[in-house]
């Protein structure tokens, strides 16, 4: 019996379902990605990077920093705040409502999980959150979150109800998971985060700490450049090599260079000499304070904090609460 076609036709259906799950259905999901909008300012996002940060892509790639990094913040879910910002002319109203103040349901058991990393609490149902001598200081002392850790359905409502008698409430939106709580972004990754970037440089694995939202979090070029001159220096227990490559070391002419660094003594090169970052250590400190996914999204929402509480006893809010207002949509589960 000839086989020959049933084994052409099982090799022709391999084939064609490889290409379409490895390649065309990537292709229609993210290759026609286009800027979209910040959620609140209604900016474009992402920006190109500027030339200097591209070449120090290149300059990112080359030295196979991707190999130790990674530029990809996992996120386990969201939870939010009640924030009461102003108590209107009917704080006597807000009051009661403050003491009545309840959970609605029962919150899950992945909700609890998330609380947990998160370092918040959400209560069971039907428990009292305020007592009257606590919400009479709570509005004496506004903007204040009243309720933590709930889920948005949660929150909206109390929100809600709130401002029903006049008093101005918003839900902060918090994304939570272990990257966030490391301090390493403050929201998960997408695909738009990469939008110019090429090649992109995810990463696979984490010798060293994620890189995402590292200009954030280390704005300074000068950090970099010393970090990559002398690892051990800025963080003790670095295994990152040093990069002294990238640097020259040089005798001073008639007078110091205004590009060399300001090493400390235990890292000087010796009287009559000084340190001069290459090109290429420039373009890589200038990619690095480029990475930044802060920027709140409609699938990756984050919510800003209101201003500062006026009265300096008030307890001060989560810095996990930083970004644009976006009061109106729901957390992306």
């Amino acid at each position: 019996m000839n086989c020959g076609p049933l084994i052409f036709l099982a090799a022709f259906f391999a084939l064609a379902s490889s290409w379409f799950g490895l390649v065309l259905a990537p292709q229609l999901q993210v290759g026609q990605l286009q800027p979209t909008n910040t959620l609140g300012g209604g900016v474009s996002y992402p920006v190109a990077r500027s030339g200097l940060a591209q070449q120090g892509l290149q300059v990112y790639r080359a030295n196979g920093c991707a190999t130790c990094h990674s530029q990809q913040l996992r996120q386990s879910g969201t939870l939010c705040d009640v924030v009461l910002s102003e108590a209107g002319d009917n704080q006597q109203g807000v009051i009661a409502a403050l003491m009545a103040l309840k959970c609605g349901t029962v919150p899950t058991e992945t909700e609890r999980r998330i609380a947990a990393r998160a370092g918040t609490a959400v209560p069971s149902a039907g428990i009292q959150v305020w007592s009257e001598a606590e919400a009479k200081q709570m509005v004496a002392s506004l903007p204040q979150p009243v309720r933590r850790g709930l889920t948005f359905e949660q929150a909206d409502a109390a929100a809600k109800n709130l401002n029903s008698i006049g008093a101005k409430a918003q839900v902060i939106i918090i994304p939570v998971g272990p990257d966030l709580a490391r301090g390493w972004g403050r929201r998960r990754t997408v695909a738009e985060d990469f939008l110019y970037d090429s090649p992109v440089m995810p990463g696979r694995q984490r010798i060293g700490p994620d890189l995402a939202d590292v200009g954030a979090r280390l704005p300074d070029p000068a950090w970099h450049l010393l970090h990559l001159y002398a690892p051990r220096f800025q963080e003790k227990s670095s295994t990152m090599p040093p990069y002294r490559f990238l640097f020259e070391k040089r005798r001073i002419g008639r007078a110091p260079s205004p590009e060399a660094m300001t090493l400390p003594p235990e890292l000087a090169p010796g009287p009559g000499f000084e340190v001069v970052p290459r090109p290429e250590a420039r373009a890589l400190a200038a990619y690095l304070v480029s990475l930044r996914a802060d920027a709140p999204l409609f699938i990756a929402p984050l919510t800003a904090a209101p201003a500062a509480p006026a009265s300096t006893n008030a307890p001060a809010m989560s810095a996990a609460t930083a970004s644009a207002a976006v009061p109106a949509n729901p957390p992306a589960k």
